[in-house]
């Protein structure tokens, strides 16, 4: 008997039929059908962004800034308004010279004093400044000089009761000279090595003795200026 195949019934064969998204997407296939699956790369897909892009501001110059001028070692300590009245009863202006112009005056001191003829003939003791380098300098300082020999020393600042707001500046006229800070029981606290081209300012507070020692092989002159 010859079998009957399934057209003699009318019956038709089913297959799968294509799919209606594009290529690029990702393809779910029947699950009788075998469909190679396709994902999209984001690395390669051109972006988008979902919110358009405000316009950047563009920069603004800025004008260059003015050259300061340089500042002089005078003005330090200077106020402003320095010697004008206040308004305040308890603002009372005082009439004391200020860190820079004590430093000026030393420094100015100093240069006066090249002159070997014009060095304090005792050593070992401060001494008044000569009259030259006193007027030189001006205004209300007082001038004191000192020579000392080959490991000598004198006595430094000291504190003082009647002015505990006085200055003192030392500068270094010729020869070695060496700043020494001590406590009372004679530990040595420091040591300050005092230069020709430079001005020292000490103080008169603190409870340390002080000494200015020669370690020089010559003879060594200083001056001190004091408001």
């Amino acid at each position: 008997m010859t079998p009957l195949s399934g057209r003699a019934f009318g019956e038709t064969t089913l297959t799968a039929s294509e799919p209606s998204w594009p290529h690029d997407d990702i393809s779910t296939a029947l699950p009788h059908a075998k469909r190679r699956v396709h994902v999209k790369d984001p690395l390669t897909m051109p972006q988008q962004s979902s919110a358009p892009t405000a316009d950047r501001p563009t920069a603004v110059g800025h004008a260059p800034r003015p050259r300061t001028a340089p500042v002089s070692l005078d003005g330090i300590g200077d106020i402003v308004d320095a010697g004008r009245s206040s308004g305040y009863a308890h603002l009372d202006a005082r009439g004391l010279p200020t860190l820079g112009q004590v430093v000026t005056a030393a420094r100015a001191a100093a240069a006066s004093l090249h002159r070997p003829t014009l060095w304090p003939s005792r050593r070992g003791s401060w001494q008044p400044a000569p009259r030259s380098t006193r007027r030189r300098v001006g205004g209300r300082f007082r001038v004191t000089t000192v020579a000392l020999e080959p490991n000598g020393f004198v006595p430094g600042p000291v504190p003082r009761s009647e002015g505990p707001h006085a200055l003192e500046v030392l500068c270094l006229v010729r020869g070695r000279a060496h700043l020494i800070a001590a406590e009372t029981d004679g530990r040595m606290l420091s040591a300050t090595e005092l230069a020709i081209d430079r001005a020292r300012v000490v103080g008169g507070g603190g409870g340390e003795r002080r000494h200015l020692v020669n370690t020089g092989d010559e003879i060594a002159v200083l001056v001190r200026v004091t408001a």
